[in-house]
């Protein structure tokens, strides 16, 4: 008898989380770029509103919880990631109220919410930076090298190009290691510390479940400053231990986070967690942030970069578990976010590998990201026109940090485009989501987007591909489904299982999943019933035909 499977039978859908303690162990958290998400009042920008009448979207999808990019008031120079005022809503994104309405309807839907917090720098236009005797205190600044003080302190340089250096009018100069509206703060300060503490305070009352620490390697910078004698800065971070990032002294203040977010979660009943993302060089490393008394989650971006190869993929898996469980702590699996090169692009331009990636993911030990968007197979932007860009790297002349990594394939990827990306930039993972209708926008609101949608997208909305169960959409619904339905996946034990070159099989309690990384079919005996395949796979008698760039969850 020959069997093809696409998708597996509906199923009855498990409740949404209270999964109980150590929720986010295992849990599916969605990423929601806020300003691309859903716009709700006709400006062309998503906001709160538009994202909290989408919500019941990301509870049929099948998620445990939101991460919310910033929506903090901002003169908006490097999409929100400036914070001017950590406690307010910024008029492009709604009102205070707007957040807490967002809030409790996810609570409702028992989706939880995670959001941004950034406390390596603030906007320039921040009331500390703006007062110059505060700013000398609670920044970096320093006097320039030079007869005069002409030149830069240092030789460091921003992540977005150029140097990390700008002089102010007294002549002494302050550091950014990214955009020069994003002075970096002087956590030697106490009154930092205290601010940012207070900060946390202020969103934990108003009932988020968490936050994600951006650029959670860099508060923290080496004494002295150093020079580091070598130009290309940008390309190095998750590749070595560097002066600005990933000094041993951030952990300190991670521990001390940790303290508060705990007493948080036992006041509650309830965990509230932090996430790191943090720019490691090592697993090893990288499991320095996810220790019992510091932050829950750390993303792992060894595993984003991994290259679509089987022996490449099994040894950072390997490496990534073995470092967090001498910690104690789960793994936490990525494929794509606002900062690189969606995978579909990335992985050579292949729809069929970004599916086959994402089924991997979902059946690995642990907690999975994903970023609004993959569900449906977009790809990556490319032929964004210069006049409508955003990306401050862009502008400097620079590569944003990880929207080209280590380990990216490059050799299959389009004529003409960088690894998978547009110049290196971070626009073409931006565009804003298409939802329904067969021309822009796409039902992302009343009137146009920020940035410019593709004119064949029409076949990638959510209505279009809701109901198809070829599509991609429906593949992770049934993904997810099933993930929340077997207890073996998730949080738990996993060993590997003998298979072909340039195959992965990988065993959890009851289930075994097969990964053919290779660009034709491999035939071996079929191990067990199939239930959800990224291609159609045919069982043939005892024999099955796992297709070229594949992935396979069967039942033992």
């Amino acid at each position: 008898m020959t069997q093809e499977l696409t998708s597996p039978s509906p199923a009855p859908q498990a409740p949404g989380t209270g999964r109980g303690p150590g929720w986010w162990r295992d849990a599916v958290i969605y990423q929601v770029y806020v300003r691309s998400f859903a716009d709700s009042d006709g400006d062309g920008i998503g906001d709160l509103r538009g994202a909290r009448e989408r919500l019941p979207y990301l509870k049929d999808l099948g998620v445990d919880a939101v991460w919310l990019t910033p929506f903090y008031a901002s003169p908006q120079a490097d999409g929100g990631y400036d914070v001017a005022d950590y406690r307010a809503v910024d008029p492009l994104f709604g009102t205070l109220q707007d957040a807490d309405d967002l809030i409790r309807t996810a609570h409702d839907l028992g989706l939880r919410v995670i959001v941004d917090i950034v406390p390596n720098h603030t906007s320039d236009r921040h009331p500390w930076f703006q007062d110059p005797e505060l700013a000398r205190q609670r920044y970096l600044f320093r006097p320039g090298k030079g007869e005069s003080g002409e030149l830069p302190p240092n030789d460091w340089e921003s992540v977005f190009g150029g140097p990390a250096w700008t002089r102010t009018d007294r002549g002494d100069w302050y550091l950014h290691l990214f955009a020069p509206e994003q002075p970096d703060l002087n956590w030697d300060n106490p009154e930092v510390h205290a601010e940012f503490e207070a900060i946390m305070r202020f969103w934990l009352d108003l009932g988020v479940d968490g936050f994600r620490v951006d650029v959670a390697h860099g508060m923290i910078k080496a004494p002295g400053l150093p020079d580091i004698g070598h130009g290309a800065q940008a390309q190095l971070i998750g590749a070595q231990v560097l002066p600005f990032f990933d000094q041993d002294g951030v952990h300190a203040i991670h521990r001390a986070w940790r303290r508060l977010l705990d007493g948080y979660g036992d006041a509650r009943g309830k965990q509230v967690i932090g996430v790191a993302e943090a720019w490691a060089p090592t697993a090893e490393r990288l499991a320095l942030y996810v220790r019992p008394d510091e932050l829950h989650q750390a993303f792992n971006f060894q595993f984003l970069n991994a290259p679509w190869q089987s022996d490449a993929l099994r040894s950072v898996i390997d490496a990534s578990l073995a470092a967090t469980a001498s910690v104690g702590a789960p793994t936490t699996w990525v494929l794509s976010n606002h900062d690189v090169v969606r995978h579909t692009t990335r992985l050579g331009g292949s729809l069929a590998r970004a599916r086959a990636a994402t089924l991997l993911m979902l059946a690995l030990p642990g907690s999975a990201y994903l970023y609004q968007g993959e569900e449906l197979g977009l790809p990556e932007v490319t032929d964004l026109p210069d006049e409508v860009r955003q990306d401050p790297a862009f502008f400097r002349g620079g590569r944003a940090t990880g929207a080209v990594g280590p380990g990216t394939d490059t050799e299959s990827a389009p004529d003409g485009v960088a690894a998978g990306g547009q110049d290196g930039f971070r626009d073409g993972c931006r565009v804003p989501l298409p939802w329904s209708g067969e021309l822009p926008p796409y039902g992302f609101g009343p009137g146009g987007s920020w940035l410019p949608q593709p004119a064949d997208w029409g076949g990638l909305t959510v209505a279009a591909q809701t109901g198809d169960p070829a599509s991609t959409l429906e593949l992770y619904r049934a993904a997810l489904e099933l993930r929340r339905r077997l207890p073996g996946l998730g949080d738990g034990p996993m060993s590997w299982a003998p298979a072909p070159d340039g195959v992965l099989a990988l065993t959890r309690p009851g289930l075994l999943c097969t990964v053919n990384t290779l660009g034709h079919d491999v035939g071996l005996p079929a191990p067990g019933t199939p239930l959800l395949s990224s291609a159609p796979v045919t069982v043939d008698d005892a024999t099955a035909q796992l297709p070229g760039d594949s992935c396979t969850w069967w039942a033992i």
